[in-house]
């Protein structure tokens, strides 16, 4: 992953619980959509094979990253597998300590100031504050005060709606999963309703002014 780029574009998408059999439709609806990063989880059935399908399927249109890593033995299987970046929902520092130093970017969790703080100083390249949807944008701001120099990745309750305040609290980058990603729609196959949704969020931040005030 390179992160520069990743800032450009800094929208994440997260699949979890994903059907193998699913996994190329979805990576030609999400690149068509215009979305470039993407994280799998280590939770999902078979997740190793879906990320090398999505990493084959995704070829150089597509970042993939592996999500809800908590093991050496799942960071290796990640990376193995074609893992470009790994996302965790807390901080593991076997994990973190080995992708620091081997350049691999990565997203640890965490939620309290506390926790936002040691995760910065691991070495993380953004802190994902998990679960962000219970505080919402201004949560994201009150961390900001004291910690502005920590890059924050908000995950959980991000919306077309409210993604500019998010951005606009201070977020460096932000993330949705299931509730674009809904699993009636996969159960049904229907990718164009995805692919909606998809279109949505990007062309959202696109017209928010967030990407008119990104670092030349």
């Amino acid at each position: 992953m390179d992160v520069a780029v990743f800032k450009k574009k800094p929208i994440l998408g997260i699949l979890r619980g994903i059907d193998i059999d699913l996994i190329e439709p979805l990576i030609e609806t999400v690149i068509s959509a215009g979305l470039e990063t993407l994280e799998i989880t280590m939770n999902t059935y078979d997740a190793a094979a879906i990320i090398k399908k999505a990493k084959q399927a995704g070829g150089k249109y597509l970042t993939l990253g592996a999500g809800t890593v908590l093991t050496r033995q799942e960071l290796n299987s990640a990376l193995k597998n074609g893992a470009s970046f790994i996302v965790l929902p807390v901080l593991v520092k076997e994990v973190v300590e080995y992708c620091i130093k081997n350049k691999i970017p990565v997203f640890p969790g965490a939620f309290t100031p506390q926790e936002i703080y040691q995760a910065h100083k691991s070495g993380a390249t953004m802190v994902k504050v998990f679960p962000g949807k219970f505080f919402g944008p201004e949560y994201l701001k009150e961390i900001k005060g004291p910690f502005a120099e920590i890059e924050l990745l908000a995950c959980g309750g991000v919306t077309p709606g409210n993604l500019k305040n998010y951005f606009a609290a201070g977020a460096s980058a932000v993330t949705f999963g299931a509730s674009i990603f809904r699993r009636d729609l996969l159960l049904a196959k229907d990718f164009k309703a995805i692919g909606r949704a998809v279109k949505e969020f990007i062309d959202t931040w696109e017209n928010s002014g967030e990407r008119k005030n990104l670092p030349i």
